[in-house]
């Protein structure tokens, strides 16, 4: 597993956190679960999908919520927003694990996957269109950025 998410953080660190790898891992597994393609094959899509999937998430797309409530409060604020980001967050996680079981009885795992996989392109979508790359950007930048965002947007409600 680590020279996987050794792999998965080269990766990520030449292409940014808008790669798309996370929708194809549960692509793959929606069609293997949905096709006959023999148990071996099957395993080992599977395998290979969910690790790939894993170390893209670890490395990619599961600290974004976490990156943009360190960069995206300012400083007088940042402690509490943190806080009530972590709780939301938290709750998400307890959400997708209890509901988890009843998705595999009602629809079953090529379902499930494949409801992850269209939160997963509505998500990329959004990070896409709404999230700034900040990679290689000091701590100091990426503040300014964001201040000037809310200054427009407070001038145009204004």
């Amino acid at each position: 597993m680590l020279p996987s998410i050794g792999i998965a953080m080269r990766l990520m660190d030449m292409s940014g956190r808008r790669f798309p790898v996370l929708i194809v891992a549960l692509a793959v597994l929606v069609l293997v679960n949905v096709l006959d393609v023999g148990t071996m094959v099957h395993a080992a899509l599977s395998t290979i999908s969910v690790i790939v999937y894993f170390c893209f998430f670890v490395m990619g797309f599961g600290p974004i919520p976490n990156i943009l409530c360190a960069e995206i409060f300012p400083t007088s604020v940042r402690g509490i927003c943190i806080a009530i980001c972590a709780l939301t967050f938290w709750i998400g996680d307890i959400i997708v694990t209890y509901t988890l079981p009843v998705m595999l009885n009602a629809i079953g795992l090529a379902g499930v996957f494949g409801i992850y996989a269209v939160v997963c392109i509505l998500a990329f979508v959004f990070v896409y269109m709404k999230v700034p790359e900040t990679k290689g950007m000091p701590l100091e930048v990426i503040t300014e950025f964001f201040s000037v965002g809310a200054k427009q947007g407070k001038e145009a409600t204004d």
